[in-house]
């Protein structure tokens, strides 16, 4: 490791040893910012009557207004959740649905994700249905608008569409795509959690309705930090998925926001503290962040693809450099898709055999391998994963 390379990694706290390549799932916050988060608890634990009711919602709105600026936004369209799926939870409390209504996903979508709006639908009689991209398709944006407004209908009153797609790690053309929906009156709601950080965009300038986000992920947030953007025309119908106080007791005037500032008490501090996690990417440099990790990334596709004949699902030529890669894998006899929260044995050779954290799972029906890097990663770690991949692969 080069001597920049190992002052970065310095500046988080994983373990020496460890090739942790799966910043896109539990990316890990510096210790800046985990200082943060410990001086936020602190100011909660030494005076906590003072600071939920004096200070926690102008802190609350000092985050928002930082966020959106790194964002793209007026902050009275940012509230701030624990993370991106209480906040498809919210959209999916919002949207009104009734018997025989659709929503509209593709299938890149993530799995929690589906599950909600099943779940949604499944109550008041409305249905899911689902367009079939392939991964090379993606890369087209009239092929992508064309097949998502095929499948709509009369009666569809939501699309539900990635960002950045976790499972196969491809960006959809989400502009394009709220662009036509809203020619069309229907709402689009963007799954975000990869793209915050990874991807330079205005929300204000995307044009969708609704922006879930995690912050944990490129934005290098604590893990419970996460935000939701609501366009302007809905935060008079805005629901909350926790009932408790609402209102505000600061003396500000009342927010559609105040149902989520006052969900029960709890520590505030992984979501104050994404401000200082904002702080961190703009001193290290964003652009910085960017090139390095999908410098990297390219340099892995590569180097697999000639070693062992690995195949990327976005090819060299796509229009986005990305931090984050997923690679097909041979597929072994009687090899099953593992179940959510369970590792495929290479997964688990990886971790106990060369000290490599990285996911292995299914997708329909393949079986990939997904890379994903932060400024802590060098090429270090890309050999060392080269290396175990020529060993366990046949």
């Amino acid at each position: 490791m080069d001597a920049d390379a190992s002052s970065l990694r310095d500046l988080w706290t994983l373990p020496p040893g460890i090739a942790y390549l799966n910043h896109g799932s539990f990316g890990p916050s510096p210790r800046s910012v985990q200082k943060a988060a410990r001086a936020w608890s602190d100011q909660v634990e030494a005076q906590p009557m003072e600071f939920f009711l004096q200070r926690m919602e102008l802190a609350q709105q000092a985050t928002c207004e930082r966020i959106s600026e790194f964002a793209g936004t007026s902050d009275r369209n940012i509230v701030l959740m624990d993370n991106a799926t209480v906040a498809m939870n919210v959209v999916a409390a919002t949207v009104e649905l009734n018997s025989g209504d659709e929503v509209l996903l593709t299938n890149h979508e993530y799995g929690s994700v589906r599950r909600i709006w099943k779940r949604r639908c499944a109550v008041v009689g409305a249905r899911v249905v689902t367009v079939f991209l392939t991964p090379e398709d993606t890369c087209q944006t009239d092929f992508v608008v064309d097949q998502l407004f095929a499948a709509t209908t009369k009666r569809t009153r939501l699309i539900v569409v990635s960002h950045v797609t976790s499972s196969t790690s491809l960006v959809l053309p989400v502009k394009a795509v709220c662009s036509e929906a809203r020619r069309r009156g229907i709402p689009v709601c963007v799954d975000g959690p990869h793209a915050v950080g990874m991807l330079s965009f205005s929300l204000d300038d995307l044009g969708c309705d609704f922006y879930t986000a995690s912050c944990h992920k490129w934005m290098c947030a604590p893990f419970g930090s996460g935000f939701l953007y609501a366009h302007s025309a809905h935060h008079g119908r805005m629901q909350p998925v926790i009932i408790s106080w609402g209102g505000s007791i600061s003396g500000r005037s009342r927010s559609w926001k105040d149902e989520y500032t006052w969900m029960g008490t709890r520590d505030p501090a992984p979501m104050l503290s994404v401000s200082a996690a904002i702080d961190f990417l703009e001193e290290v440099g964003v652009p910085r962040f960017r090139e390095h990790s999908a410098d990297l990334i390219l340099g892995a596709q590569r180097r697999l693809n000639a070693a062992a004949g690995l195949v990327p699902l976005a090819s060299e030529s796509s229009a986005h450099r990305l931090p984050m890669i997923s690679i097909s894998l041979p597929v072994p006899d009687g090899w099953k898709s593992p179940a959510h929260g369970a590792a495929d044995p290479l997964q688990i050779r990886l971790r106990e055999r060369y000290q490599i954290e990285i996911p292995v799972f299914g997708w329909n029906g393949q079986r990939l391998l997904r890379i994903s890097c932060h400024l802590y990663n060098s090429e270090a770690d890309i050999d060392r994963l080269v290396d175990a991949l020529e060993q366990e692969l046949p």
